[in-house]
């Protein structure tokens, strides 16, 4: 597995110099991740207005925010 430094630049696409299947196939990969992004977006927004929440049966209180043991990881498929 291969980690990536936190000032990685995106790399660049010349999209003039693509065939139109590669063109296709790379807005269809950018759109997806725009739409994972903005969906990922939403729930830390409606997690962010919560007040109590249970993920696996273990009750976490937002009211003295303290998020002491939480952890996120991204998530993927199997």
């Amino acid at each position: 597995m291969s980690k990536k430094t936190k000032n990685s630049k995106p790399k660049k696409v010349d999209l003039l110099g693509l065939s139109n299947s590669k063109k296709t196939r790379f807005l269809k990969k950018a759109k997806e991740k725009l739409r994972q992004k903005l969906v990922e977006a939403e729930f830390w927004h409606s997690l962010a207005e919560t007040e109590r929440i249970t993920i696996n049966g273990y009750k976490i209180d937002f009211e003295n925010s303290d998020l002491k043991g939480l952890q996120c990881d991204e998530l993927t498929a199997p």
